[in-house]
């Protein structure tokens, strides 16, 4: 989450007091792949130490968290101001993106909260993660998303996302660049098929046209089928229809995939 974010959702929460949203995270409208358990007490001892070893080189230790037993990092900040609250997998190939994604949103939040003016209010960041893969585990893809549930004492809490994507066989970053083929003028078939998914979503809500472009596509997640794409609340519809996710068939991207 970006300070753009954070200033966006405080933007919203000091204008939407009118209207009703959600007050809890919201959930995919796609299963979530969760991080492997072991069957057997040989392959758990096998699979605890490698844990062990990833934890000590993970934005879990950066981040001051703790390993759980599903290889789940969690991190809790308690203050008379404000808590966090953050879990995600240690095992995500790309732990230097994890641990700048998170220290920025952290960061970021604690500079709002003391630069906003002193309200006896509960404050909180929330960031869950939510593991999608496709491919083979040697040569398919990783993409880890999260969904950030900040509250600054407002009535309605928003709901952001951040994504990241990682091509296990290249060992390299997967980003709206790279996935898309940009001569093809990917934007403008998103546009569409997400307008036409959204219009579905919320048929009481006028969609409209993307406000902000290839922006709108950063946050997305990649699966067999699929391509996921991830829309904080309020970036494309009114903040009151909350965080949508929007899932293309592959094969209607295909002509635009690069």
């Amino acid at each position: 989450m970006t300070k753009r974010h954070l200033v966006i959702a405080v933007a919203v929460i000091l204008t939407v007091a009118a209207c009703d949203s959600s007050s809890e995270p919201a959930t995919s409208s796609e299963a979530v792949t969760t991080p492997p358990t072991t069957a057997t007490s040989g392959t758990a001892t096998t699979s605890a130490a490698a844990t062990t070893t990833a934890a000590t080189s993970s934005a879990c230790t950066e981040l001051e968290g703790t390993v759980g037993a599903a290889g789940l990092c969690t991190v809790h900040t308690e203050t008379p101001d404000y808590t966090i609250d953050m879990s995600f997998p240690v095992d995500y190939p790309d732990q230097g993106a994890v641990e700048d994604v998170l220290t920025d949103q952290r960061d970021e939040f604690i500079d709002l909260v003391e630069d906003s003016p002193a309200r006896d209010v509960p404050k909180a960041l929330d960031v869950k993660s939510q593991t999608f893969r496709s491919g083979t585990a040697s040569s398919g893809t990783e993409s880890l998303v999260f969904e950030e549930y900040v509250n600054f004492g407002g009535a309605h809490p928003v709901t952001n996302y951040d994504a990241l994507n990682y091509d296990l066989g290249k060992k390299a970053p997967i980003t709206f660049d790279t996935l898309f083929n940009q001569e093809s003028d990917p934007v403008a078939m998103l546009d569409r098929l997400v307008a036409a998914d959204l219009e579905k979503q919320l048929p009481s809500v006028t969609v409209g046209e993307n406000p902000i472009g290839a922006r709108m596509y950063r946050n997305f997640a990649l699966t067999d089928d699929a391509v996921l794409f991830f829309l904080s609340q309020g970036q494309w519809t009114i903040s009151a229809a909350g965080p949508r996710t929007v899932s293309i068939p592959r094969a209607e991207l295909a002509s635009i995939l690069a």
